[in-house]
């Protein structure tokens, strides 16, 4: 076996680790499951011990089940979900669970930022506070837990913790350090004006390091824990949209990613920080040293699609759902869905909006259905490149991942719908090749994260918008961005209605 790196892809649910070899190859895959606790409604959290068993079960796995050689192991780096809150004591104990990104308690603490720092707290973290994100978890404990926040004396956020359990050294890589938002981001450094704010110590924010830089060797502790070798080197890793975005060779500011998840993702690559999306997409330090990165979510993609089929098409082959609809036409015969089944993110930062169905008549079949969830999950997506086309940026390629790349006929409605070139890649595999070209970059194999992610990617198939369909979908689009504002207060009124029925 030649030497390769791992690619950590730390998730909500499990870490998978790809060994990937010189040529960009994955030669092994290992995973592991864990557990996440919801201990009351709207909480979540993790054991941030079942992050490392986890990592170190897969680690074991590829070097006892795959036969990959420890001393081949070059180079570890990290792909980690977003924002979750690991508190540390004097010694880096962990003080607590981790509270995750999906956690929504702190709906209390969002409205304090805003109505302490204002506009102020945007401009300088170029983000809003939203239940998801660290700054309001920790303001959670300190004003909820205070016995516990006494005792804190650091924080990171989850793969930062892994990688400092396998090294031994405490640091937070940028990209999810900006996520935490308590960031100055233009000046890539943490905010004394957040933390004067709210009462948070100077020396309760552990060191920044870059996304591809070395940040120790592996540990002997570890080493032995793991079957690693101590001259096994550890760099900084990204946030999983980072390293998505990595993987997925987003590279330039003329590129944008559309991303079917159970949610969706819209990211585009950012240069600099002089474009202002006035805290409407989140913007946040990349990975890629000096560069960023802003992005908009939308709650329900990809489980729109799967509830539809769960609801409506239970006993149908999945693909030939999908395709169904090319019998409909563009605009779905007049019917317009919007994905709201869990509220909304961006541009609508509501979370009791609901989905519904516009234009219903006794004419529309399956297809018809089908079609506008296809073009209700996209005309969302349109919503966030609008932000990005209000802000004077400019892009002219879309490349597609996820359950949006797999079918050519939703590909080429994407094209028609945003009206850009839109690609797939050959061989998508995401955060944790993002992980790996972080790694294979810190080791020297490349003289930048830019030409490892070209070197190791390629893209497929490109799609271009019809002429003709894209000004029928600039049309129907028009009408869909009014459909919002037409039935939020309805959309609110049954949602009281049904919650006082509980």
């Amino acid at each position: 076996m030649s030497e390769v790196v791992l690619g950590v892809d730390l998730g909500t649910s499990s870490v998978k680790i790809s060994a990937v070899d010189r040529q960009g190859n994955i030669v092994a895959q290992q995973s592991y499951d864990y557990p996440l606790s919801q201990p009351k409604p709207g909480y979540s959290e993790q054991n941030p011990e079942d992050w490392v068993n986890g990592t170190t079960v897969a680690i074991v796995r590829l070097i006892l089940d795959d036969g990959i050689k420890p001393e081949d192991i070059t180079g570890i780096s990290y792909s980690g979900q977003m924002h979750g809150l690991v508190l540390l004591d004097d010694n880096n104990q962990v003080l607590r669970p981790a509270i995750l990104w999906n956690d929504t308690r702190t709906t209390p603490q969002t409205k304090e930022i805003a109505e302490k720092m204002g506009q102020e707290f945007i401009d300088i973290t170029r983000n809003k506070a939203l239940e998801g994100f660290t700054l309001p978890k920790i303001l959670w404990v300190k004003e909820n837990e205070p016995e516990i926040f006494s005792q804190a004396s650091s924080f990171v956020t989850p793969k930062d913790y892994v990688r400092y359990r396998m090294t031994g050294k405490l640091a937070m890589e940028i990209s999810d350090a900006a996520g935490t938002v308590a960031m100055d981001v233009a000046n890539r450094t943490w905010s004394k004006e957040v933390q004067e704010a709210f009462g948070l110590k100077p020396d309760f924010f552990p060191e920044i390091i870059e996304g591809p830089e070395f940040a120790g060797n592996i540990s002997p502790k570890y080493a032995a824990f793991s079957g690693l070798t101590t001259d096994t080197k550890v760099f900084g890793g990204a946030a999983d949209n980072a390293a998505g975005a990595i993987g997925s060779a987003i590279l330039q500011p003329n590129m944008v990613m559309s991303s079917i998840g159970t949610s969706g993702v819209v990211l585009k690559y950012e240069d600099n920080a002089d474009v202002d999306y006035k805290g409407q997409v989140h913007f946040f330090n990349h990975a890629i040293p000096g560069k960023f990165y802003s992005m908009g979510v939308t709650l329900a993609a990809g489980y729109a699609l799967s509830w539809f089929k769960k609801t409506f098409a239970a006993d149908e082959d999945f693909t030939a759902m999908v395709e169904s609809a090319g019998k409909s036409t563009v605009g779905a015969n007049g019917l317009l869905f919007t994905p709201y089944l869990v509220g909304e993110r961006t541009p609508y930062a509501d979370g009791d909006i609901r989905a519904s169905w516009t234009g219903i008549d006794g004419t529309h079949k399956k297809s018809d259905f089908v079609r506008s969830v296809l073009e209700g999950i996209i005309f969302s997506f349109k919503d966030i490149f609008d932000i990005y086309e209000e802000a004077g940026t400019d892009f002219d390629t879309v490349v597609a991942i996820g359950g949006g790349a797999k079918s050519p006929l939703w590909l080429q409605i994407q094209a028609d719908i945003f009206n850009k070139k839109v690609v797939s890649l050959k061989n998508e595999q995401g955060p944790g090749m993002g992980a790996a070209i972080l790694a294979a970059t810190g080791l020297g194999w490349f003289d930048t994260v830019q030409d490892a992610a070209t070197a190791w990617n390629s893209f497929d198939k490109e799609y271009l918008p019809d002429p003709e369909r894209a000004a029928r979908y600039e049309e129907v689009h028009a009408i869909y961005k009014k459909v919002y504002g037409a039935t939020a207060e309805i959309s609110h009124e049954l949602l009281d209605f049904r919650r006082s029925a509980k």
